[in-house]
């Protein structure tokens, strides 16, 4: 007997909703002949209910009765036609793009392919409905109370990059059935150490829902990053301590509750570039089976075959309607709905890829400058993609941030003794003002960072000079093998303890570097703790102790932990450290500058200093008086005037400090030669001794 159709219902909202008496299910797809929803019950079994009433493209119904914690999915009917770029199979479920929770994982089964194996024209038509996950009605309702968002100015955020499960995996303050969850990562043990350390914000891995990909499953890895979406509206399933009926919803607001409470900002990386589905030979979960061609950019000499400008088999296409509207809606879910503070774009350049390669004109960056919601929450475009023209640093418009890799690289390849000299370093230190200020954009919209959750963490930074990826099963061919890094004499673990000495000294210039530059600075998870994965910079399908967050702490870690609060309380405290606008390297009436640098003999540098390569040692000088600070908006607030001094040499070396006009004296605040924070502020002689390859941060001392 064939079972009665749901009611004709809406084509608006898209997905599934429930109003308190049934739900309402709306489907795009152009391409479809016919769609059915398919509902199932808790033993698994299947009801079909065809949606036969169709508004312009979207298929729609209202199912009487249906309510939340119900799993569904959708099969659709049509053209098999890959030559066309056509690849519908009712043999597969298919997830809601529009789904608001994902409950199940994707088996490794032949059954969730569309095409037969090595046939791509050839449909598969196994039944694919017992090895694929399911999509949940929810319960949209959440008592927030009187949830507020921190909001903090750009010119004051300081960025905290961390894994949900990685973080508090292994945390013994976090109750066990917690670790590793929203839950967990909201508990008063994992706060503590983000207000302690004193970020303003964490920038969470994807927690749009993924799936592992088959040529992990098959090696008995899955993915631990995430970066394979297939929920675009659904929090991971899988970091939900509650459950995954729609639990995982609730709990996710709950930790942005508690976060927003303890005043820290809410960012998700998201990946909406490409999706988890893969390339041609991947499976078909979603977007693949509903509508290819209005989500995906083909070949367009071969329309069975992807355009792939991520790496991954497959890029999203913000050209057609169907993708657009699907990213636009799924961004103003998370600021409405979910209450997330703003945005970090993985490979955002293949957002804005036109006809004919990169349009910064393109619908999407104009929808979002435009959008009275989205125009107001923080965006970071992570500035290219694996595409001809895709480099893009320096030339998203207002109001984006970017990755800055310039200063990452500039950063590392500074302490390893490479790179191209002070004059690149001084740019990277004052804001980069050679990327952005052309552009006329505030150095704020430079999001500096050494390491992220791609690549060596911190320590591996300063102990390997290779790549050490054998875990991965890849054969050492993933992963970047371009480093920068310096393994300080010996690579990997040693017993040495001059170049352990020499390694923890190295990860506090960097971290000194880092916060003490002007932009807005990221930290990755662990760093401040010494956290290390053997040498493994691909770490994306680690998920076990090698990715996750140490807490039981050896006292060097301890140490770097103690400095690295000191570092971002500095910066927190002194407005000069974290300024809106770039400096202009202007004299006063008496000579003194905004910012100046400055060599070992307390001279400003000549110009044949800044294009001498075997110069090794910067002072750069920061003016914080009052009237000096262009803060946006507000009136000037009076700050102390710095001098930071880098020495990029094994060999120790004196440094004359500037004498007036400057400053009377100066006071010793910092110093990367000790392995623990001043216990006070020191005077200093008319020059101080630098160790080799250290920094001090002075103070200047000048009469009322």
């Amino acid at each position: 007997m064939t079972p009665p159709s749901p009611r004709p219902g809406s084509p608006v909202p898209p997905g599934a909703h429930w109003d308190g008496s049934g739900t309402s299910f709306a489907l795009r797809s152009a391409t479809a002949d016919a769609v059915d929803l398919c509902l199932f019950d808790l033993a698994g079994v299947e009801r079909r209910l065809p949606l036969t009433e169709r508004t312009g493209d979207v298929w729609h119904g209202y199912a009487a009765g249906v309510g939340p914690g119900q799993l569904y999915g959708f099969r659709v009917t049509g053209p098999f036609e890959p030559s066309s770029g056509l690849r519908h199979n009712p043999s597969k479920l298919l997830l809601d793009p529009y789904a608001l929770a994902v409950s199940g994982e994707l088996g490794l089964h032949e059954s969730v392919f569309g095409s037969r194996p090595g046939q791509d024209r050839v449909p598969d038509l196994q039944d694919s409905a017992p090895c694929v996950p399911r999509s949940v009605v929810v319960d949209e309702d959440f008592a927030w109370g009187g949830d507020r968002r921190p909001a903090t100015p750009w010119r004051d955020s300081i960025v905290y990059e961390l894994h949900v499960k990685g973080f508090t995996a292994r945390h013994p303050g976090v109750p066990e059935r917690l670790r590793g969850t929203y839950a967990g990562l909201a508990s008063p043990a994992a706060l503590g150490h983000l207000l302690d350390l004193g970020v303003t914000a964490v920038e969470l891995l994807p927690v749009h829902q993924f799936v592992s990909e088959p040529h992990l499953l098959r090696r008995g890895l899955t993915n631990y990053w995430g970066y394979a979406p297939v929920g675009y509206f659904a929090p991971h399933a899988a970091y939900s301590a509650a459950g995954s009926r729609g639990e995982q919803v609730a709990e996710f607001k709950s930790m942005v509750r508690s976060l927003h409470a303890a005043g820290l900002e809410v960012l998700l990386d998201v990946v909406y570039n490409h999706t988890g589905e893969g390339d041609a030979t991947g499976p078909t979960l979603a977007h693949r089976g509903i509508d290819n061609t209005g989500y995906y950019r083909l070949d367009p000499a071969d329309r069975s075959r992807y355009a792939d400008v991520t790496g991954t088999g497959n890029t999203l296409d913000l050209r057609a309607p169907a993708a657009l509207a699907m990213v636009l809606d799924s961004l103003r879910y998370w600021v409405d709905e979910m209450h997330v503070d703003g945005f970090r774009f993985d490979l955002a350049s293949a957002l804005v890829r036109g006809d004919d390669g990169v349009d910064l004109s393109c619908p999407f960056l104009a929808l979002v400058a435009h959008d009275p919601v989205l125009s107001q929450v923080k965006l970071i475009a992570e500035p290219w993609d694996l595409g001809p023209g895709g480099y893009l640093v320096g030339r998203f418009p207002p109001p984006w941030a970017e990755w800055n890799d310039r200063f990452r690289d500039g950063a590392r390849d500074c302490w390893r003794g490479h790179g191209e000299g002070l004059r690149d370093l001084a740019f990277r230190l004052s804001g980069s003002s050679d990327v952005f200020g052309a552009s006329s954009r505030p150095p704020t919209a430079s999001v500096n960072f050494v390491t992220a959750h791609d690549g060596f963490t911190l320590h591996d930074l300063t102990a390997y000079d290779r790549k050490h990826n054998a875990a991965n099963g890849e054969q050492g061919r993933d992963g970047e093998s371009h480093n920068r890094s310096w393994n300080c004499g010996v690579e990997g673990p040693t017993d040495d303890p001059e170049i352990d000495r020499l390694r923890r000294r190295q990860a506090r210039n960097l971290l000194t570097t880092l916060l003490l530059s002007t932009g807005t600075p990221m930290l990755s998870m662990g760093d401040e703790v010494r956290r290390t994965q053997l040498g493994n910079n691909n770490a994306y399908c680690q998920d076990g102790p090698l990715s996750w967050q140490p807490w039981d702490l050896a006292p060097d870690a301890e140490h770097l932990r103690e400095f690295t609060c000191q570092l971002v309380h500095l910066r927190r405290a002194h407005p000069v450290l974290r300024q809106d606008g770039f400096f202009l390297g202007r004299p006063d009436a008496h000579g003194v500058k905004d910012l100046a640098w400055f060599g070992v003999d307390g001279n400003e540098l000549t110009e044949a200093q800044w294009h001498d390569a075997s110069q090794r040692t910067i002072g750069m000088y920061l003016d914080g008086r009052a009237e000096r600070l262009r803060p946006a908006g507000g009136q000037p607030v009076p700050d102390a005037t710095f001098l930071l001094v880098l020495h990029i040499s094994p060999v120790p070396t004196s440094v004359v400090l500037p004498g007036r006009p400057w400053a009377q004296s100066w006071t010793v605040l910092l110093d990367t030669a000790r392995e623990t924070p001043l216990p006070d502020a020191a005077p200093a002689p008319a020059s101080v001794r630098l160790e080799g390859f250290s920094a001090v941060l002075l103070r200047a001392e000048r009469p009322a």
